[in-house]
């Protein structure tokens, strides 16, 4: 099952997506985690140690000249466009706690269609991680969802758009489901982080009507606690465990396991 969670930033959505890998680390599965928001949290939420210090794949220069075939001494402006980068998820993922992650880094700039080396490796890395292997894997991905193209966005059985009650919230997750809709991503689900009462899951229901709707999370201050304390966010809330549990739970329901 390939999973990718967006959402505007600060809803909550990194959170979900390392609980959501954390659900299936411990149902087993082997799980690849996969931060491709250029504002990289994922290490740090799962708990994995020095986070700090994973290098991102977009900054490993190396990697880059040896894959595409540029840096010192090559003069040509050319580079290879179909880099290898199958032993890429073994070579340069960290592991803890059962879930392999890969860090993305940001894409180079450079406006549509931009064809760097770093962004090549990037691009060829995500459509080898969706088409290839054979595994459970969690992108948390950053609003535009930048990494996905065509090709690769239609391999996504689910996006997960993360929403918490406000208009702000409302309005990106309006605009992530039209660009993932324009890029062939017709599976889309709808998670409701953050929320006090009945009155605010009322909103995000009227709200988004024509997203499917996966459950609701409650808010619990326990998480901005663990956060200042800096302590493991995963198993700071019962409450918001049981909840990413059912949606969980639901996800696996809806999507048939590929062997």
């Amino acid at each position: 099952m390939k999973l990718a969670v967006s959402g505007k930033g600060g809803v909550g959505k990194t959170l979900v997506a390392a609980m959501l890998a954390q659900e299936m680390s411990v149902a087993g599965y082997s799980v690849i985690a996969v931060d491709a928001d250029p504002d990289a949290n994922l290490a740090l939420t799962l708990g994995f140690p020095d986070a700090d210090k994973i290098v991102p794949i977009s900054e490993a220069k190396e990697l880059i000249r040896e894959r595409t075939g540029t840096g010192p001494g090559v003069n040509s402006p050319y580079f290879k466009i179909n880099p290898r980068v199958d032993d890429i998820p073994e070579k340069y993922s960290v592991e803890h706690g059962g879930i392999r992650l890969l860090v993305m880094g940001k894409p180079k700039a450079g406006g549509a269609g931009c064809y760097c080396p770093e962004n090549t490796v990037l691009a060829a890395l995500m459509a080898h991680l969706l088409l290839a292997r054979n595994e459970m894997l969690v992108m948390d991905m950053a609003a535009g969802i930048e990494h996905l193209g065509r090709g690769t966005a239609k391999s996504v059985d689910k996006l997960v758009v993360v929403v918490e009650p406000g208009r702000a919230s409302i309005e990106t997750a309006q605009r992530i489901s039209i660009l993932a809709r324009d890029l062939g991503l017709l599976s889309i689900v709808m998670v409701g982080n953050k929320v006090h009462n009945q009155a605010e899951k009322d909103f995000i229901t009227s709200s988004i009507p024509n997203i499917e709707l996966l459950g609701f999370i409650p808010y619990d201050p326990a998480i901005t606690s663990a956060e200042l304390k800096n302590t493991p966010r995963l198993d700071a809330s019962p409450g918001i465990a049981k909840a990413v549990k059912e949606i969980f739970n639901k996800l696996m329901l809806s999507v048939p396991l590929k062997v």
